[in-house]
């Protein structure tokens, strides 16, 4: 194998392997990325470069000037350090007797041991999944406004991606952890031929995240089969292993209908609960009391060690007197995720969950987001 590559085109392709690589694993080999150099009838040559850590996998071709086909696996931090330090713009990668392989750039030249490509795992087929077209910018939009809410507890497996189904023609994907939730639907761009839902693991969403943060123009297609989610970009694909479990019935955490609607203002609220968590007295709750009274909400918090934080802001609210408990974190992740001016609150009781929705959002609307967070005693 020999070829001549763009350090810019190399360091894009070793980046988007870096989350998934696995640094501490029973197989050594998946800390590495594949690499497979191929010539064209036209002369124009291309190098593969893939990651895949038995769950998640990302691969996709560059233009190269390749001399000589052939494939080598690379340890990928070594190998990502190595050409983000190199002073020219362009590296050439021959690999010699026993899968080492030389890089050389300018004056530099850097030795390094790789292994068969034999040895690494197969990549995931996908040429069965009925890949749909998505609007990037959309689907990133869906990512944000849900991933925050995805549990963290690995002992609740079906809990620890976001659900994604086809309901009454709009896509939805829905995050809990059982102490807050987080919906967003918006119009479905196609078929996605999804007999029910499926859940998408954290990893790979967050994978899926820093494709799409990479470029928001580009056409992309999303696709599932009932074990593995599919996503396409020109030369760029990521394949995932899809959760197995049920996902809870979502449904019945939404409460119908609120007693109480409470109109704030958004960054005001976030600016008052990011002062007010300061003293919370639990760093792992952040509990905070909201008092609610005509057109105006209290947000209190104390600490038994360094004192207490009390303020108010103007709100609209005509109902009547309500003190809450919330976990001020959760009202911050959502408060910071949705970019609205203004956020309805809707509340019940001291007991119920309080429900967060941007004003104006008219009820049914394919376009709908519902933050649910529960409360807490104080």
């Amino acid at each position: 194998m020999e070829l001549q590559i763009g350090i810019d085109e190399f360091s894009r392709a070793l980046y988007r392997a870096q989350g998934i690589v696995e640094k501490k694993s029973t197989m050594p080999i998946l800390a590495s990325v594949l690499l497979e150099a191929t010539t064209a009838e036209t002369g124009q040559g291309r190098l593969r470069v893939s990651a895949f850590d038995l769950e998640i996998g990302v691969t996709g071709t560059h233009p190269a000037e390749v001399l000589k086909a052939g494939s080598v696996a690379l340890k990928h931090k070594e190998l990502y350090d190595i050409v983000r330090a190199l002073p020219e713009k362009t590296a050439v990668l021959r690999r010699e007797a026993n899968n080492r392989v030389r890089i050389t750039s300018g004056s530099a030249e850097f030795n390094i041991v790789g292994q068969p490509a034999e040895d690494y795992p197969p990549f995931p087929r996908a040429e069965k999944v009925a890949l749909v077209p998505v609007d990037p910018a959309q689907l990133l939009e869906m990512i944000e406004k849900t991933q925050f809410a995805i549990s963290a507890d690995e002992t609740r497996h079906n809990l620890n991606g976001v659900y994604f189904e086809v309901a009454q023609g709009n896509i939805r994907m829905v995050a809990t952890d059982g102490h807050r939730l987080a919906l967003i639907e918006r119009p479905a761009p196609g078929n996605f031929n999804l007999k029910k839902g499926v859940i998408v693991p954290r990893k790979g969403l967050l994978e899926l995240k820093r494709l799409l943060d990479e470029d928001h123009e580009g056409p992309c297609e999303l696709g599932f089969t009932e074990t593995s989610g599919v996503f396409q970009r020109g030369e760029l694909q990521m394949v995932m292993r899809l959760i197995d479990g049920i996902f809870p019935d979502y449904m019945q955490v939404i409460p119908k209908e609120a007693d109480r609607t409470v109109t704030v203002d958004s960054p005001r609220l976030l600016d008052t609960l990011r002062r007010m968590s300061i003293l919370s007295s639990d760093r792992t709750t952040n509990a905070v009391k909201f008092e609610l009274g005509k057109d105006t909400l209290k947000v209190t918090s104390q600490n038994p060690d360094l004192g207490d934080a009390k303020e108010e802001i103007p709100v609209i609210y005509a109902g009547t007197p309500l003190q809450i408990g919330f976990n001020a974190r959760y009202l911050m992740d959502v408060l910071t995720a949705v970019d609205a001016p203004q956020m309805d609150v809707e509340l019940c009781d001291e007991l119920s969950p309080g429900v967060l929705k941007p004003t104006g959002q008219a009820a049914g609307v394919a376009t709908r987001y519902t933050a649910v967070i529960m409360p807490m005693r104080i």
